[in-house]
């Protein structure tokens, strides 16, 4: 078993409290890696695990849980656990698991887990919509699909998110969430293979060749996936296309970083917008 046999690795570092009188890590610990781990992999997926489960009117439960060991990993190690669904029965899905330092492989294990009725607790076949997302990603197969329309096409897509990040979560009032440019916008919706909105973003009219990008939301459990550059990158591309040649945006500070790391700079001071620090950021495309 080797890191390349796996398409999902997730890193992480061995931390205090996990290390035991010998000085390695604690044998229960390990299973807590691949928990930990299998949070990541449903993000990857681009599936938000409770949401997903309850639009599927089912749940998964741990039946078996085993691990070989083969090595012993030590405090401030850095760690890569590896996971791929290896197979699909009619109710049961198999997990094979693996917990790396560099190339050595410390750890292989399974999970297995059945799908179920969360109120009586009885077997259901695995949906078709999961089990082709799983093998899916197996496969390498893209989890998310990008949309781009006017708002009459997109605003049901668009809305729901924009409400629940920047209204509930964000405390934006309404009336300033709402405006007079989303009709005159350019809107984009990346969907998850089950349809739902994970992200989304408008790009407003051009103004002398520039570009203007707003109302950035990503779904909360998502983020740090990588779905909100798809956005962004898809608006540019957008806007590239109608011949500008400069794109603006007023990013909230918390997710300057990421905006940094897509080739923008800032510009100008800090600012309140909607009782929220902003900053300016450009970016020549």
């Amino acid at each position: 078993m080797n890191r390349q046999d796996f398409r999902f690795l997730h890193p992480l570092r061995v931390r205090w409290v996990e290390v035991d009188l010998q000085k390695i890590v604690f044998n229960g610990h390990y299973l807590m890696y691949l928990d930990t781990a299998m949070g990541d992999y449903w993000r990857a997926l681009a599936l938000p695990y409770q949401d997903t489960m309850h639009q599927l009117g089912g749940d998964l439960y741990v039946v078996k849980s085993s691990l070989e060991y083969k090595a012993s990993a030590e405090y401030d190690d850095w760690l890569h656990v590896g996971l791929r669904c290896a197979r699909i029965g009619t109710s049961s899905i198999l997990f094979e698991a693996a917990v790396f330092r560099g190339e050595t492989l410390l750890v292989k294990g399974e999970l297995v887990y059945v799908y179920a009725d969360p109120q009586t607790k009885t077997s259901m076949p695995v949906p078709q919509a999961l089990r082709d997302t799983l093998l899916g990603f197996e496969q390498a197969q893209a989890m998310t699909a990008l949309s781009l329309g006017d708002w009459e096409t997109l605003q049901a897509d668009a809305s729901p998110l924009r409400t629940q990040v920047f209204v509930q979560e964000q405390g934006v009032p309404p009336d300033m969430e709402w405006d007079e440019h989303d009709a005159q916008s350019v809107h984009a919706v990346l969907r998850n293979r089950l349809g739902v909105t994970v992200a989304t973003g408008r790009l407003l009219p051009s103004v002398q060749g520039v570009a203007k990008i707003g109302r950035m939301a990503v779904l909360r459990q998502l983020r740090g996936m990588r779905f909100g550059e798809q956005v962004l990158q898809g608006l540019m591309d957008a806007a590239r296309h109608r011949g500008d040649t400069r794109v603006v945006l007023h990013a909230q500070c918390s997710a300057e970083a990421f905006y940094l790391r897509q080739g923008f700079v800032r510009h100008a001071e800090v600012f309140e917008e909607a009782g929220i620090a902003h900053i300016e950021m450009h970016k020549s495309i």
